[in-house]
């Protein structure tokens, strides 16, 4: 190879590797903002309370976030922040999108400051981020998200943007 083409190259895989770098830093940017002011602090407090220990003034304080990532499979995340006092029971509540897909929570609590991330697709899910499992997107722009308690009623929307 000639002195010549060897720059050439060189030159070519510099600008190359500046632009993927540059796209992976767009792409993680982007990504991080939707969460990075919502830090996840969901607390495990034991045993859920019975639903009349509820109170629903708190239940005003609970807040769908964003839905990040819609029509992406492994980008789908809805984030869910409860800005209320002490701590909310999130158990048997269910998440459900207009096309008749259902999440139910598992026995959880939410603590007062804290929010949580439910991914679309399957994962092991922890204190922080819980896992649908599904294999296909679930939200699409313009789409309704509404959040049920254990017992049925709608208590949130939102139209996912």
């Amino acid at each position: 190879m000639d002195r010549r083409r060897w720059i050439l190259f060189l030159v070519l895989n510099a600008l190359v590797s500046a632009c993927v770098t540059g796209a992976i830093l767009y792409w993680y940017d982007r990504n991080s903002r939707a969460t990075a002011s919502f830090p996840p602090l969901l607390s495990d407090l034991g045993p859920a309370a019975p639903a009349s220990t509820r109170s629903p003034g708190s239940i005003q304080d609970l807040r769908i976030v964003s839905i990040v990532g819609a029509e992406n499979l492994g980008a789908e995340v809805v984030i869910l922040r409860y800005h209320g006092q002490g701590s909310i029971d999130l158990t048997n509540w269910q998440l459900r999108d207009e096309d008749g897909n259902v999440f139910i929570f598992p026995p959880l609590r939410l603590a007062g400051g804290g929010a949580l991330q439910i991914h679309t697709k399957a994962g092991v899910s922890t204190v922080v981020d819980l896992y649908w499992g599904l294999s296909a997107p679930v939200w699409r722009s313009g789409e309704r998200a509404t959040l049920y308690d254990a017992d049925g009623t709608p208590l949130l929307t939102y139209i996912v943007p």
